[in-house]
Formats: C-alpha cells, sequence, structure tokens
C-alpha cells in the first residue's frame, strides 16, 4: 500500500525546502524525498543571496535567520564588475555573503517546525501519473501516492527525463576548477579579469581556507580535477600555487545553459536547476529556485485544495519560464566579457565603463537582484505586477511593516483610503482585509515612483495583483481569478 500526500517533492535542496514549506504554511500535506542522509552539503558552493531572495525570506519572518549567520554586504555584479545596490528604495538594499552549506540547514529548520517529513536516504526512481495523481517508486523508502509531484531534484533531473520533457538550450563552451583549500603562501584575492579568482571562504576574515576559481580547457573532461592539476592551473594564472594543501574538496563545472521548454507536465511539475541549469556567474542559481518555490506554492496549494482551477498552475510556467530564460541569457554574455583574451577583455572594458553609469548600473542591478522582476498581470495601476513594497504602515492595531502581514502566505487586500465597501467573506478566509495608513513616497526599484493607490491587493508571493479604488467594479473578477470564486455567506 503507497503512503499518500498531496504533493511529494523530489529533491531537498533550496528549492524543494523552500516549496516544502510554503506549501506546510498552507495547510498541504507536503513530504520531501532527498537523496543525502542529512542537509550537509560539500563545500561552499552558492554562495550569496540575492535582494529579492532576503525580501521573500522576509516574507515569510524568517529573514534574520539568515542574516544572523551571514555577512550583509553588496555582493551583486555582472561579469565580476560590482553593482552597488545601496540606494535602491527596498529595506534590502544589500544581499547577504552566505554558503549555500549554511543557508540550507536553516532553511531546512524553519520546515521541520511546520512538520515537514523528509524521507532521507531515499531518491525517487521513476513514477507514472494518470487522472487523479501521481504514483512515485522511491528507493529506499515505501512507495509513495500524490496529487502532484515536482521535481527539484537538480540538472540532471529524474523527473524532468521521466516526463519527458525537452531540455533545450546551449552546450558547455567552458569549464572551470573549483575548490576550496588552504595555502601555505598569501594569495592574490579578488575577481581576475579573464574571469575566476580566489577568495576567503569566510568573507569577513581575509584569511584561508580559500575558494579558488580557475577558467580551463577542455570542457569535455569530466572527471573532478586533481591537487596536480589545480597547482598547474595556479601557476598558470598566477605564477605561483600559493603552496596550495589540504583541498576540502575539488570539483568542475561548465557554462552548460539549457531551460525545460514546459514546468509542467499534467501533474508533474518542475523548479529550481531542474527547470534551468547556467553558469554560476553572479550567483543566481539558488535565488532563481527559491523564488520559483514562492511563486509556485501558495498556487499548487490552492489547486490541491479544490479553491482554484489546474489552470492556475498553468501562470507558474508563464511567470517564471522567462525570468530563468533571461537569468540564461546575462549568464551567457558574463561568460563572454570573462573569457581570456584581448577582444574579450576590450568588451569588459567597456560595459564596466557603462556600468560606472547611474541608469545603466540601476537596470543591470536591478536585473541580477530580481528587483526588476514584473509579472505581466493585466493593465490596470503602474503597481500591478511589481513586488509590492515593503512600507511601514500605520494600522488600528500599530505600526506593522506591509511584508509582516505576508508571514502566514495568505493574500492581502490593503485598504489604504479608508473607504472600506468591499466584502472578503465570501472568500472564506482566503483573503485578508487591513486597514492602514502610510502617507510616504511610493518607489519600485529600476521603475522609480508610482502614484499612491487608495488599495492593493497582494498575493502571497508579495506581487501586487491589482492596485486602485475599493469600489473598482473589476476588483471581484480579480480576486476570483487569483484566489478562487467567492461562495454565498
Amino acid at each position: 500500500m503507497a503512503t499518500e500526500h498531496a504533493v511529494v517533492i523530489a529533491g531537498g535542496g533550496p528549492t524543494g525546502t523552500m516549496l516544502a514549506g510554503e506549501l506546510a504554511l498552507a495547510g498541504v500535506d507536503v513530504a520531501v524525498v532527498e537523496r543525502r542522509i542529512d542537509q550537509q552539503v560539500d563545500g561552499s558552493r552558492a554562495g550569496g543571496l540575492h535582494s529579492r531572495t532576503i525580501e521573500v525570506l522576509d516574507q515569510r519572518g524568517i529573514a534574520d535567520r539568515f542574516l544572523e549567520a551571514g555577512t550583509v554586504m553588496q555582493t551583486q555584479g555582472f561579469a565580476g564588475i560590482p553593482l552597488d545596490i545601496s540606494d535602491f528604495p527596498t529595506r534590502r538594499n544589500h544581499g547577504l555573503a552566505l554558503w549555500q552549506r549554511d543557508f540550507e540547514p536553516i532553511l531546512a529548520g524553519w520546515v521541520a517546525e511546520l512538520g515537514v517529513p523528509t524521507l532521507r536516504g531515499c531518491e525517487v526512481l521513476g513514477f507514472a501519473q494518470d487522472d487523479e495523481g501521481v504514483d512515485v517508486e522511491v528507493s529506499g523508502g515505501p512507495a509513495l501516492r500524490a496529487q502532484y509531484l515536482v521535481g527539484c531534484d537538480g540538472g540532471r533531473s529524474l523527473v524532468r527525463k521521466a516526463a519527458g520533457i525537452d531540455f533545450a538550450g546551449w552546450d558547455a563552451s567552458i569549464s572551470w576548477m573549483l575548490a576550496e583549500v588552504d595555502m601555505d603562501e598569501q594569495p592574490v584575492l579578488g575577481m581576475r579579469p579573464e574571469g575566476g579568482g580566489i577568495g576567503p571562504v569566510d568573507p569577513g576574515s581575509g584569511a584561508g581556507p580559500y575558494r579558488v576559481v580557475l577558467p580551463e580547457q577542455p570542457v569535455e573532461c569530466e572527471a573532478a580535477p586533481t591537487l596536480e592539476e589545480l597547482r598547474s592551473r595556479l601557476v598558470e594564472a598566477y605564477g605561483t600555487d600559493f603552496g596550495v594543501r589540504r583541498p576540502s574538496w575539488i570539483t568542475r563545472f561548465t557554462d552548460l545553459s539549457r531551460q525545460a521548454v514546459s514546468y509542467r507536465d499534467g501533474r508533474v511539475l518542475l523548479a529550481g536547476d531542474a527547470a534551468h541549469v547556467h553558469a554560476p556567474t553572479g550567483g543566481q542559481g539558488l535565488n532563481t529556485g527559491v523564488q520559483d518555490a514562492v511563486n509556485l506554492g501558495w498556487k499548487l496549494a490552492q489547486v490541491v485544495q479544490g479553491v482554484s482551477p489546474e489552470s492556475l498552475l498553468d501562470t507558474y510556467h508563464d511567470e517564471r519560464h522567462p525570468v530563468a530564460a533571461r537569468v540564461l541569457r546575462n549568464t551567457m554574455a558574463q561568460v563572454a566579457l570573462a573569457t581570456p583574451g584581448d577582444r574579450h577583455q576590450a568588451l569588459r572594458e567597456t560595459v564596466a565603463q557603462l556600468l560606472a553609469m547611474d541608469e545603466p548600473r540601476r537596470t543591470i542591478a536591478g536585473m541580477m537582484s530580481a528587483l526588476d522582476v514584473r509579472y505581466d498581470l493585466g493593465d490596470g495601476h503602474p503597481l500591478v505586477g511589481w513586488r509590492m513594497p515593503d512600507l511601514d504602515l500605520d494600522t488600528p492595531e500599530g505600526p506593522v511593516r506591509a511584508f509582516d502581514l505576508l508571514h502566514d502566505a495568505r493574500p492581502v487586500l490593503l485598504d489604504l483610503a479608508g473607504a472600506g465597501g468591499f466584502d472578503v467573506s465570501p472568500w472564506g478566509g482566503r483573503v485578508r482585509l487591513v486597514s492602514a495608513r502610510y502617507e510616504g513616497a511610493w518607489e519600485v526599484p529600476v521603475a522609480g515612483s508610482v502614484p499612491a493607490p487608495d488599495a492593493v491587493l497582494t498575493r502571497p508571493d508579495g506581487h501586487v495583483a491589482w492596485a486602485g479604488s475599493l469600489d473598482d467594479a473589476g476588483l471581484t473578477e480579480v480576486v476570483g481569478r487569483w484566489f478562487g470564486e467567492p461562495t454565498p455567506v
């Protein structure tokens, strides 16, 4: 007899864990299948959170857990060219230096508090879907039955392959060595114009151990590099190997760039690296996956609970596929800028000059931080589609931040004019109505100022579904479209 859950997630990395948390907040019975015995990640791997990712964690009331463990700093950059966002109109106008090996256990701790079961030491081997659900075959664990299966199982995703979803894109053109090592001599720290570089694993220390990234050829070599190969490449790049020794790990990665042509096949969905892979240049992979999960979670919850039709899941692909497609393009551009050679270096210098100007800097920094993501949610107020600013609001219960209202991952209808007149009771508690006042400017990163609305409807993922006046005849249709049809009271 198969163990039944509403949703099974294949993969307990950042994307799968975040999705599990989102579903659990909505009261959905979800289980995670993870091949690792514990949440340990070998090596330093992904090294930072961008501004929008910190914001979505803030929306769930858990950002402080990560901020306390990492180092607040300007992490945004384009091909190693620094991009300062300290003038962006957001409470989180910075990044966070925090290795994936530290990020994952903190996130897993939050999900454990929500009571999500994780089947560790297990792996999804295959599945069969029908009109009612998905039978999931698991190694080292019980057979599972779910209404939906979500593949968050990485770039080599078995779920994606078994679903027959094409992974279109570009083959690798270059590879890099990546290592965490000790060095007897003080190395030259910082990014190299031709790509790669050396930095401390602890960014606040300036001392070892060190993280080394070095471009190499040929790309067809799939075996893990040796310490001798690393020494040789260091000598080629720096004229010395800095007495490199005692590697914690050495691996290699490429600029392979591929994206699933569809994020959904019936009752099977994809998120994170299972849906898109690219060079790690710019540190966007983990961030994009976490934001995928926040977009998908509330939609999948509403479909599972019968609140919304399955067609709501199509908006997940419609909204997130273009975001990842742009990430693929910008990482390809960054790799080109960092490719060794005088001509590439001349191009890089030209781009660096452009990014020293205010408007290009804001445009590219908005893209890299994901603060410029605006979903196409139709016409209306200029705020529609953007993420809701984290305003300091005055309510009858006292001061509150806009993001605080999203902690339970429910949509919020914010009445800022005190006009009233819209009844949310037909949605049976699905939509929260909050009366508040705000007297300041409305600023959106990259886009600038927008007119102050009388009311705002914010989705659980923090994006504005509607803004205007509560007597707007179209508000009922918008609420019904996103959060289910009203029921008679």
